[in-house]
Parts: C-alpha cells; sequence; structure tokens
C-alpha cells in the first residue's frame, strides 16, 4: 500500500518498494502533474546515498521523459533541500528519492510542489487517487543530467554573510550522508568525519542524534573550543555538539536563531509545532515577536512559511527554514546560521544558550513516554476532559494534533497518537526536573 506520511512515502526496499510500486507512484504524480499544470511543467528528480536510490531515479526519469515531460535528473547524490530550492528557481515540480533518517533498509520518494516545500496532505491524497490512472501523453519530452548546486549556492549568499564564518572551530560529521560535497564544499571545515557515502550508513542510522554522534562528540571533547555539526541523511536536518560535547535541542538553536535574525532587522512571526518547546514561546515573548503553531510535521510549519510573514519557523525533530528562504527545511542553512550567530557575536555556543534561557526566564526540562494501546480514541478523550492533573490546574487545551495541555505558562503535556504505531505519544515538558519526574507519575497512573 501506497500511503503518504508527515514527509512522503517511505517503505522498506525490495519488500512494499519495489519496481512495480516506484512505477505507479511516479505515474501517479505524472499525472498530478499533467493535470495541474500541463506537460510543460518542468519536473526535476534527485537521490540521497541510498540503495537503489540512483537507480530508482533513472528509472522515473525515463517513465515521465517517455510520458513526454521535461526531466531534469541529478547528476549526483543531492541534498533535499537543494534539490527543493532548485524546484523554485525553475518554476518546476520535484521527485526526490529519500527516506530521510531512517533505518538503510528503508526508501521513499517526496514529491516536492514547485512552492519549493512538503506537499501538503490535499496534494498527496490527489496522488493516492491517481494511482493505476490511465493518461495521456505530452509532445516533446526531454531529459538531462544536471548539477543542482550552483544555482543553491549562489542564493545562499543573500542568506548567509560567508565573509563571516570560518570553519576553524568545526568538526562537521558527513554521516554518510547527502551533505558530503555540499556543506564542506560550501565553507571550509577544521576537521571532517565519515565522509564517503555507505548505503548502510556505517552500521548505525544516518540520524543526527547523540545516539549516533558519539564519535562526533567524543572529537569535540579532544579538540577544545571546537563545535560539532552533522546532517541527516538527506540533509534537511541537523544536529549540533558544543564546545563541552553536548548535543543542543533544535527547540534550542531555533530560539538562538530567531534572537539572532530579529536583530538582523528580520521581521515577522516564528513559527513551530505543538511538539516545540516553550523556550520558543518565551523567547518570542521577549522579543515581541507573534507565534504561530502547527501540528506536527515540517509541511504545516511550511503552509505556515508560506502564508505569513516569517522570521523563522522550526519544528523539534531538527528542522527549520528562515526568511527568504525556501519553505523546507534545511540542515545545510541551519548549520551556517550556527556559524554565522557565533562568528558575528563572538560568542561560544555554550554563551549562547546561556543567554537564550536567561531571556527565557527559566530553564525548560522535556521528556517523552510512548503508551502502547489500541485504545486510542478513549485516551485522548480522557486527557480531552481534564480540568486538573494531580496538583496542576489546566489553563489551556489545544486539539490541532492529539491534546495539548497547558498547566501554566511553563508547563505543558501532548498527547498524541505515533500515526504509525498502535500507540499514543505523552510529551512533558517543564520548569523543573522534580515537577518533570512528578508530572510523568500523575499522568502514567491516570
Amino acid at each position: 500500500m501506497i500511503k503518504f506520511g508527515t514527509d512522503g512515502w517511505r517503505a522498506i526496499l525490495d519488500e512494499e518498494f519495489n519496481k512495480v510500486n516506484v512505477t505507479r507512484a511516479a505515474l501517479a504524480m505524472g499525472k498530478y502533474v499533467a493535470d495541474t499544470f500541463g506537460y510543460d511543467k518542468p519536473i526535476i528528480i534527485g537521490y540521497d546515498p541510498r540503495r537503489m536510490a540512483d537507480e530508482y531515479a533513472e528509472l522515473t526519469a525515463n517513465l515521465l521523459y517517455q510520458k513526454g515531460f521535461k526531466i531534469k535528473l541529478s547528476e549526483r547524490v543531492v541534498p533535499t533541500p537543494v534539490l527543493a530550492y532548485n524546484a523554485k528557481h525553475l518554476n518546476a515540480c520535484a521527485i526526490m528519492f529519500t527516506a530521510s533518517h531512517n533505518p538503510p533498509e528503508y526508501l521513499g520518494m517526496k514529491f516536492i510542489p514547485d512552492y519549493a516545500g512538503p506537499a501538503t496532505s490535499e496534494i498527496t491524497d490527489k496522488i493516492v487517487e491517481n494511482l493505476d490512472k490511465e493518461y495521456g501523453f505530452g509532445q516533446d519530452g526531454s531529459l538531462e543530467k544536471v548539477d543542482f548546486m550552483p544555482v543553491y549556492h549562489e542564493h545562499l549568499k543573500s542568506l548567509i554573510d560567508f565573509d563571516k564564518i570560518s570553519g576553524d572551530n568545526v568538526i562537521f560529521d558527513g554521516l554518510y550522508s547527502a551533505s558530503i560535497g555540499y556543506f564542506d564544499k560550501l565553507v571550509d571545515i577544521k576537521k571532517t568525519l565519515h565522509m564517503e557515502h555507505d548505503v548502510n550508513f556505517g552500521g548505525g542510522m544516518p540520524d543526527p542524534k547523540p545516539k549516533y554522534l558519539k564519535e562526533l562528540i567524543e572529537t569535540v571533547k579532544a579538540n577544545p573550543g571546537t563545535i560539532g555539526l552533522a546532517n541527516d541523511g538527506d540533509a534537511d536536518r541537523f544536529g549540533v555538539i558544543n564546545e563541552n560535547g553536548e548535543y543542543v535541542s533544535p527547540n534550542e538553536i531555533i530560539a538562538i536563531l530567531l534572537k539572532y535574525l530579529k536583530s538582523k532587522g528580520v521581521k515577522g512571526a516564528v513559527v513551530k509545532t505543538v511538539g516545540s518547546s516553550l523556550l520558543i514561546d518565551s523567547v518570542a515573548k521577549k522579543l515581541g515577536v507573534d507565534v504561530i503553531e502547527t501540528a506536527v510535521g515540517f509541511k504545516h510549519v511550511g503552509e505556515a512559511m508560506r502564508l505569513n510573514e516569517v522570521i523563522i519557523g522550526g519544528e523539534e525533530s531538527g528542522g527549520l527554514s528562515i526568511s527568504g528562504h525556501i519553505p523546507e527545511k534545511d540542515g545545510l542553512v541551519a548549520n551556517l546560521l550556527i556559524m554565522e550567530v557565533m562568528a558575528v557575536t563572538g560568542k561560544k555556543l555554550t554563551e549562547l544558550q546561556k543567554e537564550i534561557y536567561e531571556l527565557a526566564g527559566c530553564k525548560f526540562y522535556t521528556d517523552r513516554i510512548d503508551l502502547k494501546t489500541e485504545e486510542i480514541t478513549p485516551v485522548l478523550d480522557y486527557f480531552k476532559g481534564l480540568k486538573k492533573l494531580g496538583n496542576y490546574e489546566v489553563t489551556d487545551i489545544d486539539l490541532k494534533d492529539g491534546v495539548k495541555l497547558m498547566l501554566g505558562d511553563k508547563t505543558k503535556i501532548l498527547v498524541r497518537p505515533s500515526g504509525t504505531e498502535p500507540l499514543l505519544r505523552i510529551y512533558f515538558e517543564t520548569d523543573n526536573l522534580e515537577k518533570l519526574e512528578s508530572l510523568k507519575l500523575t499522568a502514567v497512573q491516570k
């Protein structure tokens, strides 16, 4: 079954993700483009380093070329944000073969419309409706291989102060991912790790979280004064290690960059998901910046960025984009902005973290419990009906994605279905570790 989640269709390679289903999906995407824009709309195609990603990209390019579309196929592995920017630049639709940060046995397809952000549910629903439907042929199809990097790099010069930034204090972990040959070409890096493409990602996962950044953490610790940067498999997410060898959460990075971009005179709101930290709300309030909150998933963040004037949009899982860029998460831009804010302010990352918590008025602590249950709706209904949880009064409730309970302005609980498994994810956040443990115990007992 071909089903699109928050960021495309993903499945296990050689099982559900096979030649038959890729052909069906590719032709369904082609029908969407033909029906919506006509055959003159260019389609650009890219792929990450995963096994068979290049072969399926070539297959799709040939299928759609034969249908009469004008196709541009990447001549090499390409990050999702690089392909997405080119969709905007070329007024094209894009198809990206990637499974992002998933395990090596997965592969996937993302459809990126010409606005250069994740396809909305309305678009992916139409693509699914198109599966196995016949349609006609256009005229004068073409197929060429191109390098999508030069146009993207030129665009970044309007966003990043390359004269200020330096890679002398940066250790970059390529994580065997699509950022190799891109991020390291944008700026000179002091030291790098895992800078070759590997379909098995070194036996780990292309996920820039502490569990998979152990060597980067140890290397940062062994090189005083450095920080660590990394991206996921298709380079749309980022991971950051500070000078102490500690993981810096995406929530902290979004808050730091919000403050920095506001100081540069960038105007607008901040977009965050319902799962993102109250830290961002607190910093935005102190800066006089409006907060737009969306459901979880960057397709919702991207849509809000397209509809509003926005300084920065981001999510807790490690994706962000900024004003003047595309409404798609970009781990390369995130890395460059972190380097820029450090260079311009002359401050260590640890100092920037301290400053942001001082501005917020406290440090926030988070945790999550996964509750396996087939009774999703009754549990959600229970939380919807709460007026009090233990000693905490429910001061506000939000139902845009699961159930979010505000217990004062510095404490929240979010309960939402996983979407892929029969379980509920319960997120906790507050300004005190003792309170955090108390909330977890109270919620589980209920």
